[in-house]
């Protein structure tokens, strides 16, 4: 994938204006450097602060943007990965296992899309088949008789759609997964981290908590999809875009999401690090939140939650 936008042109001319500066490695070209960066740093905040919808979703899918192993590393401690649905195979497109951040136990899942294309096809790009969202099952049943908080991180284009996943259930295994989401007696938090894809996403966003990175999207079907239906032409995914309502800020007014988690304008992918930090601030302060609640009022209050959804 191309490093820049097409609508990040001013800052690839100044990144290169930068990289011929640093190249000629001459002193009075510091002050200029630091000119242009500051420059630079204005250009991502003005460009990123109107960005429509059809934009957000190129960011959301973004190669270089963080994906959920990305934030097991950088933001969980001990992480014991958890394998297999015990019915029929192990489906790498879902990762999860029990880990620690600072010093809370949680159980971790989410889709994986992997960074490089051995990994990416390794991993399905992050689009389970039903023995993964099994194994999503698995967990949160193991979850709950361990006492333990889960984190969902949700990064997919949607459940896979091949033929062998449909002989082998995958909309009962969507469908079980979210009542398993439902009624499971321990807290949720779940955060989209790029794209949140139809019942792939919701298979894991059924939960307490449901927060969104600021650059990520929430769609029951992808703009391509919805601009082939509803116009007959690929090519009206900005319009589908745009109706689809699938920017943070469009699902926080919609009530379906709970929160938003800022990025630094220029997007997860260009400041990984500091997207870390604020991901993990967002998860303890939503667990320690919850953990304090009764089981029993948690459970309650996610399931009228879900049902206000679906009546609105």
């Amino acid at each position: 994938m191309n490093k820049y936008f097409d609508f990040e042109k001013p800052i690839e001319v100044i990144d290169d204006k930068i990289k011929v500066l640093e190249s000629n490695n001459e002193d009075n070209n510091f002050d200029l450097i630091k000119k242009y960066n500051l420059e630079k740093k204005n250009l991502l905040k003005k460009i990123y602060s109107s960005l429509t919808s059809w934009q957000k979703v190129k960011i959301s899918r973004h190669s270089n943007r963080p994906h959920t192993l990305d934030y097991v590393n950088n933001i969980f401690s001990n992480f014991v990965p958890l394998s297999g649905d015990k019915k029929f195979a192990e489906d790498k497109a879902i990762v999860g296992g029990l880990a620690k951040i600072d010093d809370l136990s949680v159980m971790i899942i989410g889709n994986e899309k992997g960074n490089s294309m051995e990994k990416r096809i390794e991993h399905n790009f992050g689009m389970a088949k039903p023995e993964g969202f099994r194994k999503a099952q698995r967990l949160l049943i193991l979850a709950e008789k361990l006492k333990l908080p889960v984190v969902t991180l949700v990064d997919t284009a949607g459940a896979f759609p091949g033929k062998e996943a449909e002989e082998r259930g995958q909309s009962e295994s969507i469908a079980s997964s979210i009542a398993q989401c439902l009624k499971v007696k321990t807290p949720i938090i779940s955060i989209i981290i790029g794209e949140g894809g139809s019942g792939g996403a919701i298979a894991l966003a059924t939960a307490d908590r449901i927060l969104m990175l600021q650059n990520s999207i929430f769609s029951v079907i992808s703009p391509e999809g919805c601009a082939s239906i509803l116009w007959r032409n690929t090519e009206a995914v900005q319009k589908a875009a745009k109706s689809l309502k699938l920017t943070a800020e469009d699902c926080l007014e919609l009530n379906i999401i709970d929160g938003i988690v800022k990025e630094v304008p220029g997007g997860a992918h260009r400041y990984p690090k500091e997207q870390f930090v604020a991901v993990k601030k967002t998860i303890i302060e939503n667990l320690e939140e919850l953990i304090k609640l009764p089981v029993e009022k948690i459970v309650a209050d996610r399931n009228e939650k879900f049902l206000n959804i679906t009546l609105n």
